[in-house]
């Protein structure tokens, strides 16, 4: 390994003279590009074909450095409504979710000031409404399921016929219609979570692998506005009487309160509500010391910032995370083109670096969370949402929160009703969870400075050339067994509609890589709902075994190609990076 003292670091006058011995390298051993002479039909490489980018990545020392639940996962409660909740037993499911461990699971949404606790095991009265000729038999399944589950010690497991899974899809489908259209409406009814939808709901997360957090009613209020928490005590006791290990947060998007439900919420009443649910932490026993987050604020438009600015002065202290939302756009785009704008992949960090104003000028080190993310909200848009296309939203979401500091990220949803899933109905991993799997295995927490020469060209005047190539660059993955510690893992999108040409330099120089190449399988293009990797297509081997991740080595020293309209997952092992040893 080169002494890390005289290594070039990037932007320094010694890192600058390796580029240009590189680019000078790379000049005289390839052939010279020439014009095509008049009416020799050749057609002219464009100039961005060409460009040839160098890339070199810091590896002394970390620039974040974020916690190893980063990529984590949210459910919304409408899955109570839909009857999908009585489903996460599924093996399958299950094993789908353990992919994605360690992780936190967020259970929480729109439907959070709508959740009603009743302390009973089970209430059919309460569930949602299904087509008469089958919902008595259907009802009877799920008791019969139930206490074939209670009889189980450990994790409670099971394998659903088709046709009881046949028939809970028929019901979804109806109630979806019922949610998206209050959604749309913005206008909520309630949704009971019973003692028994609990335990069902804990124990989807303790058999994955995943740390619940649960969002408790905020819209709960006295005659004098303040928050009435008989209903979040009885809740509290009894999840400590189970000894449910589960982390807490209040309410959802509280800046959009009176849109919702006719009444405004303000910070000063939102942070004394906060404090009295701590309060509660502290005088439960059990929860005395568990994990409270919060505000959960929505896009950080001025409303939204001024209920989080506030809040923090009031209650900064209180949360042990600061939450907030981000959704890229309407629900009822039509277009894939709308998911490749960089402009559009370009409004996350402006809202990060809002929302990390306002956090540090109160509370400064306090730790943020990036909470219900998805491509498009409203149900998100079939055929477009749930592509390979969205893709490129996701892994970008992922890369811009790392490079800014956010703790975690939390993807809405892991299963759910809509388009912006990581899995659907038929518990089939879409584009976006095989994305998630691959990014799981390969990228660690720790954040790597990344420096490139020739991205681009220099702009005219008045106009600015946005970057369609991102790339991003971490310590690998301690958790993979595969790569020794000291690797990096590099992911890259690529936006462009040509074929992009990569040289590594300064410390990644003629380093062995092994590439991870996603691409759409199959004729539908950026619109495939299957994806490949490296030329084979991902599919789940069985409900409990996933595909192998095979990568493609590269030889030292060789020019990476990424194809246009495409991700790539890039591990530099046996570099022995010092940021990455420890």
């Amino acid at each position: 390994m080169p002494n890390p003292a005289t290594c070039p670091f990037p932007g320094s006058r010694l890192w600058l003279v390796s580029v240009a011995l590189m680019v000078q390298s790379v000049i005289s051993s390839s052939s010279t590009y020439q014009r095509p002479a008049p009416g020799g039909g050749g057609k002219r490489t464009g100039f961005m074909e060409r460009t040839l980018i160098l890339l070199d990545v810091n590896t002394r020392s970390p620039v974040q450095v974020l916690n190893d639940n980063f990529l984590s996962l949210q459910l919304d409660p409408s899955i109570i409504k839909d009857g999908w909740l009585d489903f996460l037993s599924s093996k399958r499911l299950v094993t789908l979710a353990r992919g994605l461990s360690p992780a936190y699971l967020r259970f929480g949404g729109k439907r959070t000031d709508f959740l009603q606790f009743h302390n009973l095991k089970n209430l059919a009265k309460f569930r949602g409404p299904g087509p008469d000729y089958y919902l008595k038999n259907y009802e009877d399944d799920i008791v019969r399921s139930d206490i074939a589950l209670d009889k189980q010690r450990g994790c409670k497991l099971a394998n659903h016929p088709d046709m009881m899974l046949e028939l809970q899809r028929e019901k979804a489908a109806q109630m979806q219609l019922v949610l998206l259209k209050e959604q749309l409406s913005n206008l909520y009814s309630n949704i009971t979570i019973t003692a028994r939808s609990l335990d069902k709901l804990y124990n989807f997360a303790e058999c994955a692998g995943l740390h619940l957090v649960l969002g408790l009613n905020a819209q709960q209020r006295n005659p004098d506005s303040s928050w009435n928490s008989s209903s979040a005590l009885s809740l509290l006791k009894y999840s400590a009487g189970k000894k449910y290990n589960i982390s807490w947060e209040l309410g959802n998007e509280p800046n959009g309160y009176r849109s919702m439900m006719g009444q405004t919420v303000n910070s000063t009443q939102l942070a004394q509500d906060y404090t009295l649910l701590r309060t509660l932490l502290q005088s439960v026993r059990y929860y005395s010391r568990a994990h409270l987050l919060g505000p959960n604020a929505g896009r950080p438009r001025k409303n939204a910032i001024l209920l989080l600015d506030g809040f923090m002065k009031n209650a900064g202290s209180v949360v042990d995370a600061v939450t907030w939302q981000h959704y890229y756009m309407d629900g009822r785009v039509t277009k894939v083109e709308d998911f490749l704008k960089t402009r559009l992949l370009d409004t996350l960090t402006e809202q990060i670096t809002k929302v990390l104003k306002v956090v540090n000028s109160h509370a400064p080190g306090k730790k943020v969370w990036l909470g219900g993310v998805g491509p498009a909200w409203a149900g998100g848009t079939n055929n477009l949402s749930d592509t390979y296309a969205a893709g490129f939203l996701w892994l970008n979401t992922l890369g811009m929160a790392a490079m800014q500091g956010i703790d975690v990220v939390l993807r809405h949803s892991f299963f759910d009703y809509g388009y912006t899933h990581l899995v659907d109905q038929h518990f089939n991993p879409l584009p976006d969870y095989w994305l998630s799997l691959v990014f799981k295995r390969l990228v660690g927490p720790r954040v790597l400075a990344v420096r490139v020469a020739g991205l681009q060209r220099k702009p005219r005047p008045g106009r600015v050339i946005r970057d369609k190539l991102r790339i991003y660059a971490h310590c690998t993955s301690f958790h993979n067994r595969n790569y020794m510690r000291g690797s990096i893992t590099i992911y890259i999108i690529n936006l462009h509609r040509s074929r992009k040409k990569i040289k590594l330099a300064g410390t990644l120089r003629n380093m062995t890589v092994h590439q991870y190449l996603v691409q759409p399988y199959g004729t539908d293009g950026l619109h495939a709902r299957s994806v490949q990797l490296n030329g084979e297509r991902l599919l789940m081997v069985d409900n409990e075994t996933f595909p192998e991740l095979k990568p493609r080595t590269l030889r030292a020293g060789r020019t990476i190609a990424m194809p246009p309209m495409t991700i790539g997952f890039y591990v530099i092992k046996n570099i022995n990076a010092y940021a990455c040893r420890k």
